[in-house]
């Protein structure tokens, strides 16, 4: 198998976001501890939140002394009320935590087909609702959602509209909520911790179709995602917007 080897993804300069409070929910793994990452490389506060207790800690003193962490459950409401009444102020938010099922209308049972809504659209839309009071008038929330919103992979209708409808979510806050600015990042498949419990048959069919269907040819990273989401968080002049590190998977 040929291998391509990936330059280190840029760092953000300390500026924009020194000493800034950056709340991100699914930030104890994947894109969300990659955006930890790049955050605390640039000066900023982080304050990680999801389930896992154990991963959340973990990830917190991987970070160091800039990182602290709590519980909360997206799907939740009183979870979410909890959480964010413990801060004083958010600057900027991201949300990645989610858990759903995807498959085709024959497939995916009632309660199954609305999981993508349940956790990934809902719990976007309620933890920016419960972030809203404290957020920063020059601060900024990105939305997650995926490409599949704009190039469905498959047959998996519920969840390729719940990615559109972030999209949406993301144009339609963006106006309620200025100045704070709102944008979405949409990302195509990336070879990271969402793809790592997979059975390896599963994940190398899927990653050599990808390819085939991308522009550049090649997986993205989780470095490059979180990447896009640090622009978003200190471009001030970018609202309503959806950026997609898809490899130009929406272009085929």
């Amino acid at each position: 198998m040929c291998r391509i080897s990936l330059p280190s993804a840029p760092r953000v300069p300390e500026g924009p976001l020194k000493d800034r409070t950056v709340v991100l929910i699914g930030g104890g793994s994947g894109i969300g501890l990659r955006v930890a990452h790049q955050a605390v490389a640039a000066g900023a506060q982080v304050v990680l939140g999801g389930r896992t207790q154990d991963r959340l800690a973990a990830a917190a003193q991987e970070l160091g002394g800039a990182a602290r962490w709590q519980t909360v459950d997206v799907t939740d409401d009183a979870s979410l009320a909890e959480f964010f009444d413990g801060l004083d102020r958010v600057d900027h938010l991201f949300t990645s935590a989610a858990s759903y099922r995807v498959g085709a209308l024959r497939e995916l049972s009632p309660q199954d087909a609305e999981t993508p809504f349940t956790s990934k659209f809902w719990g976007q839309y309620h933890a920016v609702r419960h972030a809203a009071p404290k957020l920063s008038p020059d601060g900024s929330v990105v939305l997650m959602a995926g490409a599949a919103g704009a190039r469905p992979p498959g047959p998996a209708p519920a969840y390729a509209v719940c990615n559109a409808a972030i999209e949406g979510l993301g144009r339609g806050l963006a106006v309620e909520l200025t100045p704070v600015r709102v944008n979405v990042v949409s990302p195509g498949t990336i070879d990271g911790n969402l793809w790592a419990g997979r059975p390896a048959l599963d994940r190398e069919a899927t990653f050599a179709q990808y390819r085939r269907d991308t522009v550049l040819q090649r997986l993205g990273t989780e470095d490059e995602v979180a990447h896009t989401v640090l622009f978003l968080f200190t471009n001030g002049y970018t609202t309503g917007s959806t950026l997609y590190p898809d490899g130009g998977y929406t272009l085929r």
